[in-house]
């Protein structure tokens, strides 16, 4: 018998397709195949993007819960050099020149729980806890005196903890998308930059663990299955909600900080190699608007209102993630900055566990 199978299943849960779930043998005396029982019924659940953790996938199944350990590793460095003053000629400069060289590590461990309320509605909780370290080299040249500064910070806490709900729109019949809607919301859990102590300069005595102020963000992620690939795109908007500060940074008193809302867009393409390892390629793009920061004059009492500059985050996603068994998979994420506000890289290392618990 004349045994003819498609070689490997999907990494993301999807029944193969075209000749899947069928044998083929040659039966009658013209060697025609004829076909031997008939492939299941179609699944009605979405594919996961295994390897980029925020992207969305497979709800978790009724009754099962999932606890994902994670490590994520990010590097930020800012190179600038800097001049304030009156420039005649390209060569004759009279001002201050100064340059800058700032050094930016995070580290994050963190455990995540994804409980399978319905087959299609899943609740998530995630527990941060960060390390961050910052290193500032200044060198300044005021009227050919220059002078050198070095400034080391550090901190470590309790991150924002996020809470999330993610509900399985459609059931995708005949090829067609899936659509998981989202709904995040941070918590300010985490030290703020306006919780951390400061220096009569207002300078931070140590780095915030984050961002302190509560957020939230709906999205809606597609899911297209084209086997052996997965299409996927995800589309968002962060509201960061406005806070009264009424806090005294120097020798400026803050009273109101509206952080920049954000426009969120990701896509990319997860291909299996086999059935137990998947590799994911695809970009995401944060357009985060300008925050307001409302101070008070301390000597007329008058209130001024000031705006940072918009922001364009943009990175390149790699991932790759392996089966370990059944209830275990290990996933590695690489995220490479393209924009100047971009970090230049982010490591993350995922190792989600399933269990049944009803």
């Amino acid at each position: 018998m004349k045994v003819i199978h498609r070689g490997f299943a999907l990494a993301f849960g999807l029944v193969p397709f075209s000749l899947a779930g069928q044998a083929w043998a040659q039966t009658n005396a013209d060697n025609d195949i004829q076909p031997v029982g008939q492939r299941p019924p179609p699944t009605e659940e979405a594919p996961e993007i295994q390897a980029i953790p925020d992207i969305g996938g497979v709800l978790t199944p009724k009754g099962r819960l999932v606890i994902e350990p994670e490590f994520q590793y990010s590097h930020a460095s800012v190179n600038r050099l800097t001049f304030r003053g009156v420039e005649i000629l390209s060569t004759l400069q009279i001002g201050v020149l100064a340059a800058e060289d700032i050094d930016r590590d995070t580290f994050t461990a963190a455990v995540t729980g994804r409980l399978g309320v319905t087959d299609r509605l899943e609740m998530e909780l995630r527990l941060p806890y960060l390390y961050r370290d910052d290193t500032a080299n200044f060198s300044v040249n005021e009227a050919n005196e220059p002078f050198d500064l070095e400034r080391s910070q550090s901190g470590d806490g309790l991150g924002d903890i996020e809470l999330a709900a993610h509900y399985q729109m459609n059931s995708g019949r005949n090829g067609g998308p899936f659509f998981v809607g989202n709904l995040r919301y941070k918590s300010t859990t985490g030290e703020g930059p306006f919780d951390v102590d400061r220096d009569s300069n207002g300078i931070e005595k140590e780095l915030p663990t984050g961002s302190g102020f509560h957020s939230i963000e709906p999205s809606v992620t597609m899911l297209l299955p084209s086997a052996p690939a997965v299409y996927f795109a995800n589309l968002g908007y962060l509201f960061n909600l406005k806070d009264d500060i009424n806090e005294n940074v120097g020798d400026v008193r803050v009273k109101e900080v509206d952080p920049g809302d954000a426009v969120r867009l990701s896509l990319g393409m997860s291909y299996s190699i086999n059935p137990k390892s998947s590799f994911t390629l695809g970009y995401k793009n944060d357009f985060i608007q300008e925050t307001d920061t409302t101070f008070v004059n301390p000597d007329t009492g008058n209130s001024i209102t000031q705006s940072s500059r918009s922001l364009n985050v943009g990175s390149m996603l790699l991932g790759w993630s392996y089966q370990m068994s059944n209830d275990s998979v290990f996933n590695l994420g690489l995220e490479f900055g393209v924009t100047e506000d971009a970090p230049d890289t982010t490591l993350t290392l995922r190792t989600p566990i399933g269990l049944n618990v009803f």
